[in-house]
């Protein structure tokens, strides 16, 4: 009987540089041909909208069996969450380096111990947009890894070399910070227990290069007075054009009632941008206090109307009772005279 499987689509992308300027995953590694000066880490190219540039890339095996591979260019994107260097997958569409690079072969098998070097070319179309156009160049392992167990995850690995291009042009940098939220995790009763918050927002390059951020994060209470302000360090140090990426930043010993503003500031080369979020620190308790004393109060002061309206009309009426009598006098003397 078959075991029933579930193929995993996002791919192991070996992305990292290793010692010897490779990326690998312990069983194969790809990277660039070595130039005449130096070896590289990644592939650095530019070229200009129209025109064609030649590379070579290596597949290396460092198995004891050979190994075959599928080869083809990716494009590169920011995950989601985190905003890791990660690439499409050979089913996935293409528009860019994914589409423009072409290698000589698309699948290769590597002797055991051996390397394999390709040439390829990267075909830049006319009307390309320019600034930064990040992709890789990707040997899959096309073999199913099934692993154990009645219901398992199917696996395919892969390892790609990274491929940095510049098409030539005018270069917008451009950052903004969007979807400032705060949510307040509190206790119950105030003093009983820590009071956090969680920070979430969207970083967004909006240019057409790759940037470096840098975000700040300060939080304002009442009267202006600082509550925190410090330089946020879990965020992407490459965030590629056109990507976002939506990131949280927990608030420790947050405040418990207090009402102001949070601010996040984020910055790369010749870029800036800010964007804030106002929020009110509320213990349950103290809201329900307030609300029962408004109630309370709000009942007091309908009740202190409705007192004296009665006493108002009761004073009303006295003096028209008093209005008659005095009309009824003035008849009878006038008839006696």
């Amino acid at each position: 009987m078959r075991k029933p499987y579930v193929l995993l689509l996002g791919l192991f992308l070996a992305l990292f540089v290793a010692p010897a300027h490779a990326a690998d995953n312990g069983s194969w590694s790809v990277y660039p041909a070595a130039s005449k000066v130096a070896a590289r880490p990644y592939f650095y190219l530019s070229a200009d909208p129209g025109t064609t540039i030649e590379d070579k890339v290596v597949v290396a095996n460092t198995t004891g069996q050979p190994l075959s591979f599928r080869l083809y260019a990716a494009d590169a994107y920011n995950t989601p969450r985190d905003g890791g260097f990660a690439v499409r997958t050979v089913r996935e569409k293409q528009r860019g380096v994914g589409a423009w690079a072409k290698p000589a072969q698309s699948r290769v098998t590597v002797p055991a111990h051996g390397a394999v070097t390709v040439p390829f070319t990267l075909h830049v179309p006319e009307g390309a947009e320019p600034g930064d156009h990040p992709g890789a160049l990707v040997a899959l392992d096309e073999r199913i890894d099934k692993g154990d167990g009645s219901l398992a995850l199917g696996v395919q690995r892969a390892v790609a070399a990274r491929v940095y291009l510049r098409v030539g042009g005018p270069t917008l940098p451009a950052i903004a910070v969007e979807n400032v939220h705060i949510v307040h995790h509190q206790p119950l009763v105030p003093g009983l227990g820590d009071s956090t918050a969680t920070i979430s927002y969207t970083l967004h390059n909006t240019g057409n290069v790759t940037l470096d951020p840098k975000v700040e994060l300060r939080a304002t209470g009442l009267f202006g007075r600082t509550l925190l302000a410090r330089n946020l360090s879990r965020i992407p140090s490459e965030l590629l054009p056109g990507q976002r990426v939506h990131l949280t930043e927990p608030w420790r010993d947050a405040p418990q009632l207090d009402w102001g503003d949070v601010t996040l500031t984020a910055s790369a080369t010749d870029t800036r941008n800010s964007e804030s979020a106002s929020f009110l620190a509320l213990p349950w308790a103290a809201a329900l206090a307030l609300l029962a004393a408004l109630v309370v109060g709000v009942a007091l002061v309908i009740r202190a109307r409705g007192a004296r309206g009665v006493r108002g009309r009761g004073t009303a009426l006295e003096a028209v009772v008093a209005a008659a009598a005095r009309g009824v006098r003035r008849e009878r003397a006038a008839a006696r005279r």
